[in-house]
């Protein structure tokens, strides 16, 4: 099941209860969620093209007919009403503004979402870019991409938190300890990770300084 290790995510504007949802591949448990928290989806922002990101919107579109649905310039995700260009930016509600990061690599319009509002830490939702310990495969470009999109990323507040697009924080860290067996830092994060996932909780949110 290509779902069991995929994050999606809610932003609420909470004077407004509008919500955008990030990469809502399941639509029914995305449109539930929001429904718990008494929001009402008004936008999609979608990371890129792969099913396992994409593959909801078309059943977003069902249940939230006047959602719109975002995706990088050229990225043809599925179902979009909107493209974006890098740092281009949108308003939900009253008081969030998202901007939007082009981080090719994984595919070539590959687009980060960053989140922030008056008197509140900023986020970013990195989608398969940016992982916790690690970063994402390359699909539609190479190395040379994928720096840039960590020069981009790294440029963000130390502060902002980091909401990655899959649980592969372990399977991360293990890689980078046989890389760098000595590497202490990542000795001490996989301990904590192991631990977080043997409870069964998530080791996101990360920070971009952390990252």
């Amino acid at each position: 099941d290509a779902l069991t290790d995929n994050f999606m995510y809610l932003i609420v504007d909470v004077a407004t209860n509008t919500a955008a949802a990030v990469d809502p591949a399941d639509a029914e448990v995305a449109v539930a969620a929001a429904a718990r928290l008494g929001a009402t989806i008004t936008h999609v922002l979608t990371t890129h093209h792969h099913y396992d990101h994409a593959g909801g919107n078309n059943q977003m579109k069902k249940l939230c007919p006047s959602v719109e649905v975002v995706g990088g310039r050229g990225e043809n995700v599925q179902g979009a009403t909107r493209e974006v260009a890098d740092r281009e930016c949108l308003q939900l509600g009253d008081a969030v503004t998202i901007t939007a990061i082009h981080t090719p690599a994984h595919t070539a319009g590959h687009t980060s979402y960053l989140a922030s509002a008056p008197s509140s830490s900023s986020a970013v939702f990195t989608g398969d870019a940016l992982f916790v310990g690690g970063c994402g495969r390359f699909f539609e470009g190479g190395p040379e991409d994928m720096c840039e999109t960590m020069r981009r990323l790294s440029a963000l507040p130390r502060e902002a938190l980091v909401y990655a697009g899959h649980e592969y924080t372990v399977k991360n860290l293990q890689f980078a300890l046989e890389v760098e067996p000595g590497n202490s830092a990542a000795q001490q994060k996989i301990r904590w990770a192991e631990a977080r996932r043997a409870s069964s909780e998530p080791t996101v949110p990360s920070t971009v300084g952390d990252e």
